[in-house]
């Protein structure tokens, strides 16, 4: 992938996780925090919001070893990371 290519698909993460999915599901920060209580709850045990940044990428890379140049994935990934660096732990 070309540089332009690298950058395209950063900006089409910053774009969905800093507009569409905060329309669609409100602040990651928000929704990561309600997950991991969901996940602690089932499973019963400390689950902190940044495991379930992680969880979620490793779901994208589950997926990407049956289907590695599907590009929604690739984005997830980045946009995931994105979120999962800037929530409290």
């Amino acid at each position: 992938m070309s540089v332009e290519g690298r950058q395209l698909l950063l900006s089409e993460a910053a774009t969905i996780v800093s507009q569409d999915r905060n329309r669609a599901y409100g602040e990651p920060e928000d929704a990561f925090a309600l997950i991991s209580d969901l996940w602690a709850g089932y499973l019963g045990i400390v689950v902190r919001s940044q495991d379930v940044a992680n969880m979620m990428i490793l779901l994208k890379v589950a997926r990407l070893k049956v289907t590695p140049h599907h590009h929604d994935s690739w984005v997830d990934i980045a946009g995931y990371a994105a979120c999962g660096g800037t929530v409290e732990a």
